[in-house]
This record gives structure tokens, sequence and C-alpha cells, in this order.
């Protein structure tokens, strides 16, 4: 009998050892639910917090109020720009006033008056040149005056015939752009001015709001952080050994810190591009091992779940235990 107990002793631990042998490296990770950011639309300082914290928001519920003292300010500057540059339009596209046109035709008409006094003025100066009257010095003169009256003239008639064509169609296309330019910057605006009440797009939890009262926020930063869903999902770092046997649909049991039965699940996404095993999911051989970041979506028998709970994960197959 004592040889038999003492064979006995032997097979159980040889058999323990034989399970611990075949015992595969746990899948660990952490449950998460789905995040929306509430981004600042404007910098301005928040001037009311209806929610708070943990709170239950259904889509539409205000969760902050931003002031709107500088947007206003703002509106009312884009407004004005796009007043000016209309009334700027509306003047190109009249062209211009008759009296513009009749003051063009009276510069002409002077310019031509010395352009002719001038060319006499050269026939008496030539001819008394001819003579040697007068030094030719005073020729030169004359034609330099005579030279700078014929190019006033140009210019007055270059002038006249510039305000008679009216305006180029082009400049009435810049001007038409610009007005459209300034418009959509009122736009934008407005909307800007209409988003300082912020507001949950679906209905969700409130996770964290990191700014307080009559802080002032810049423009991007998350005003609140909502956690959305039916349920959270466990986020697990699927060791390089068990990659190959773990698939987008495959069954999961999932069980989380706290809880002895577990949650059913199924993987939803796991990445192709390996990252280090982080420290509280490293596991003997695995600490040296790159890993592969899984996503298991659980149903509504885990609403309750809350957010960063430790998981463990063991697959339908067995990949892990």
């Amino acid at each position: 009998m004592n040889r038999l107990g003492r064979t006995l002793g032997v097979l159980a631990a040889m058999a323990m050892l034989a399970a611990c042998a075949q015992k595969t490296p746990q899948v660990l990770g952490t449950l998460e639910w789905d995040r929306i950011a509430l981004p600042a639309p404007v910098s301005e300082r928040i001037a009311e917090m209806p929610a708070h914290e943990g709170q239950m928001v259904a889509a539409g519920d205000t969760v902050l109020v931003l002031e709107s003292v500088r947007t206003k300010a703002r509106l009312d500057s884009a407004k004005a720009d796009v007043l000016r540059l209309q009334r700027a339009l509306d003047e190109l596209r009249v062209g211009p006033r008759h009296e513009e046109i009749d003051q063009a035709r009276a510069k002409l008409r002077g310019a031509q008056s010395v352009a002719t006094n001038a060319h006499q003025q050269l026939d008496r100066v030539q001819a008394l040149v001819a003579r040697q009257v007068l030094a030719r010095a005073e020729l030169d003169k004359s034609r330099a005056e005579t030279n700078g009256a014929d190019a006033d003239v140009n210019a007055a008639q270059a002038a006249l015939a510039t305000l008679e064509n009216g305006t180029r169609p082009q400049d009435i296309a810049q001007a038409e752009a610009a007005v459209a330019s300034a418009q959509a910057q009122v736009d934008s605006i407005t909307v800007d001015l209409q988003r300082v009440r912020i507001s949950a797009p679906r209905v969700g939890r409130i996770d964290s709001i990191p700014y307080k009262l009559g802080d002032q926020p810049p423009i991007g930063a998350p005003l609140a952080i909502l956690l959305v869903g039916d349920a959270p999902y466990a986020r697990v770092y699927v060791p390089e050994p068990l990659r190959a046997g773990v698939h987008v649909g495959d069954s999961a049991r999932v069980y989380a810190a706290g809880r002895n039965d577990a949650v059913t699940g199924r993987v939803r996404t796991i990445r192709s591009e390996p990252s280090f095993t982080p420290y509280y999911a490293l596991n003997g051989d695995d600490v040296s091992r790159l890993s592969y970041i899984a996503e298991i979506e659980l149903g509504k028998d885990a609403a309750s779940l809350p957010a960063g709970l430790p998981v463990r994960v063991e697959f339908a197959d067995g990949t892990a235990k």
C-alpha cells in the first residue's frame, strides 16, 4: 500500500507539472468606451457649466456655454467689410460719373491749348535762331517744352478714354470675388457664434471636463469628453505567438476585475502593426515580445462596467486561457 501511495503521489505531481507546462499566456487589457471630444469652436471664456462629470446627457443637451463678446465683435467687423466691398462693387458696375468724364475732357482741352501754344512758340524761336537773334539753347528749351505739352495731351486723351470705356469686366470679377470671400467669413463667424453653446451630439456620459468656470480654452481644445455607446469594449494585447490564432469575428470571454462571471464578446478589430506590450500585460516570456492591440466588442450586459477596468480574455477556441 505504501508503494502504491508513493506511486499515486508521483503521478499526481507529474500531472500538476504537465498542467503548468501546458498553461498558455494570458491576454490582458482594459475596458474602454468610445469617446467623443467636444472642441472649443472659439477662444472665449466659459460662462456657464450646466453639466458635470459623470452626468448622463441626451443628444442636444447643453454641456458648456462660452461667452460671445469677442465673437460678436468679429461678426460685426466682418459684416462691415462685406458692406464696404459691396459698395465698391456697385461703384464699379455703375462706372464713372458723367462729371468725371466732363472733367477729363476739360483737362484734355487745356492740354491741347498748351500744346498749340508750345508749337507756335517753337516756330518763333526757330525763326529767331535762324536769324541768329537767339542762342541755340533757346531752341532746345522750346523743343523740350513742346514735347512735354504733347505728352500731357496724350495722357489726358488716355485718361478720357479710360473713363469713356467704363469699368473692365476683370475688375468687376475681382470685386465680386472679394465680396464673396467676405460673406463666407461672415457665415463662418455666424456658425461660431451659434456654437458658443456646446451641446452633446449624442447620448452619453460626461467622462471629464478639463476646464473650469472662467477659463478661456484655446480654439480646438477639448472642452468635454463624452463616453458613448451601448457598452464598453475590451482593448487587449495579443502576444506575437498567439496572433495567428486570433481573427476578427472570433468569440471571446472577457473576465473583468471584481467579477467572477465572464462577459461574452467578439473581436471587432486587431491591428496589423505590433507594439511593445505595456507593463501591466507582461507575462513571463512575453516581456521581450511584441504584441498586437485587439478590440473586443461586448454586449449590453457589460453596460454597467466602468472604463479603465482591467480584464483578462479567453478566446472561444482556447487561444488564451
